[in-house]
């Protein structure tokens, strides 16, 4: 089988943002250091231990498949397709007694006006609502807000859960806006034609983020005013460290 290629030019840094579609793990959500200790524990059991390092290089962002396949790949042999089911409740568990948002995310969204957003992640729909509930980010996100990686035929890095998010609330890609915390995301992003907005305030390292149409940040609460779409109050903290990665919005050579 011929392996599926994407590209697209990044938009420019004029087109006007219609759409902000936003990650959950790590972005809304300050889940990812909670799944990497339960990944860890997991693999562990299976006798394919991964370190928490090695987790948050290959797992964080990723879709079910992939996690799938870099587990059995170290363990020598297939899995299940419901392999995961039995682990369900260390997730839940640690979910209920320590998940919060973003820090800064619940100001951003108060603070994005009349811009449309949404919510398009790997994870399942049930997880993604489970999620928005226990950090109260609920409210903002009705059921034609939340996108999930189970709505298309291939999750991230391939930019169809974007454009199908995109397509579903009738914006053009070129007038969308990515926020994204994994390479795995900001990959979907500039395939879809998306502008990307890597955000690197937990636990991947900015220089996984960076690329073309990508904007680095640190700090949730600068988000609007790096959208463009209003300007931070006076009130607001400052926010931390920006950077605009030096292929940012450069044509493709």
């Amino acid at each position: 089988m011929t392996a599926r290629t994407y590209d697209a030019s990044p938009p420019s840094r004029q087109d006007p943002v219609d759409l902000v579609i936003f990650d959950c793990d790590g972005v809304l959500v300050d889940s990812e250091r909670l799944c990497v200790q339960v990944d860890a524990r997991i693999t562990a059991e299976l006798g394919c231990p991964f370190t928490e390092a090695e987790i948050v290089e290959t797992f964080v962002g990723c879709s079910y498949e992939v996690y799938t396949a870099a587990v059995e790949q170290r363990l020598g042999r297939r899995l299940a397709p419901d392999w995961l089911d039995a682990y369900e409740h260390l997730y839940l568990e640690a979910f209920e007694a320590g998940l919060t948002a973003v820090d800064g995310v619940a100001d951003a969204l108060a603070r994005l006006g009349p811009t449309p957003f949404c919510v398009a992640s790997n994870g399942r729909h049930q997880d993604i609502r489970r999620s928005l509930s226990l950090t109260s980010l609920d409210p903002h996100f009705d059921d034609s807000r939340i996108f999930s990686a189970s709505d298309v035929a291939l999750g991230k890095p391939a930019p169809d859960l974007f454009l199908h998010a995109a397509r579903s609330l009738g914006v053009p890609p070129e007038r969308c806006a990515v926020v994204e915390d994994s390479p795995y995301g900001v990959r979907a992003a500039r395939a879809a034609g998306m502008r990307s907005f890597g955000y690197h305030g937990g636990l991947t390292k900015p220089e996984r983020l960076a690329g073309p149409g990508t904007v680095l940040f640190d700090d949730m609460r600068a988000l609007p005013a790096l959208l463009g779409l209003r300007r931070a109050p006076a009130d607001v903290p400052r926010p931390g460290r920006l950077t605009l990665a030096e292929s940012a919005f450069e044509p493709r050579r």
